[in-house]
């Protein structure tokens, strides 16, 4: 079971017209942030933490701190805007920081990254499809649904359809659809490929009321949606372990 949160700078907003305070952008993320520290510690569960440098560096010891028993990877450097050289830049930092190795990457907002530009700055993994189509967004169909290898020797570890349909399981689906059929769609998802890479982002669990997002990006935020991962994961840890991405990575790299 694969678990991870985008660590990233409030910046949701912007993309509605919204102005938010530089600060606000940090301080809404880091108090979900806490939230989930607080949920999977409850649970005992590990977790992959994509997590931009900026973000990194506005709060150096909690994600040292994390680094300690979850996974740091690499949400590029800052959430806004995004350049080839933070690929480097934001590994560099971020292994400076919590003082481990950074393999994997997941590129903001989910756009196209070059395999061969990750594999280059010594990445292992790239978590940055969603094999769907998302209106508006990106029609990614034709891309292999489950993990597979690059040619350009990066392992893909794209974000979890459903098989079939390709029902996507992100943040929004997790949101918008009743409980019981997303865990459904998941149970089924995990029964088929073996794992399931869900993922989501701390500002979600912060109190979004006073923002004016669009009803799909705040239909459940907050302690809601804190309560609605809680059962989630009552359910998920029945039927699987929850291991960070590098992890199954490397198992999976052994099997072969």
């Amino acid at each position: 079971m694969l678990l991870s949160f985008d660590v990233e700078e409030f910046d949701i907003p912007c993309e509605y017209g919204i102005d938010v305070p530089e600060e606000k952008k940090f301080s809404v993320s880091f108090n979900g942030l806490e939230k989930i520290l607080s949920l999977l510690g409850k649970h005992n569960i590990k977790a992959t933490f994509f997590t931009t440098a900026s973000f990194a560096l506005k709060y150096p010891d909690t994600i040292k701190k994390l680094a300690e028993k979850h996974e740091i990877a690499s949400h590029g450097y800052c959430h806004t805007g995004f350049s080839d050289d933070d690929l480097r830049k934001s590994k560099e930092t971020l292994e400076k920081i919590c003082g481990s190795v950074v393999k994997g990457f997941r590129s903001p907002r989910l756009i196209k990254v070059d395999n061969e530009k990750l594999f280059e700055c010594g990445y292992t993994y790239n978590s940055s499809e969603n094999p769907t189509w998302i209106p508006g967004r990106y029609n990614n169909f034709t891309l292999p649904r489950t993990i597979y290898n690059t040619p350009e020797g990066i392992l893909s570890v794209p974000a979890s359809v459903s098989p079939l349909i390709r029902f996507p399981l992100f943040w929004i689906a997790f949101k918008n659809i009743p409980l019981p059929l997303y865990k459904f769609l998941s149970l089924w998802t995990l029964g088929n490929d073996g794992y399931l890479n869900i993922y989501f982002h701390p500002w979600e669990f912060s109190d979004l009321s006073g923002y004016a997002l669009p009803g799909f990006i705040k239909k459940k935020h907050g302690e809601a949606l804190l309560m609605r991962l809680d059962s989630l994961i009552q359910t998920l840890k029945k039927k699987a372990e929850f291991i960070p991405i590098a992890e199954f990575v490397q198992l999976r790299s052994q099997e072969r």
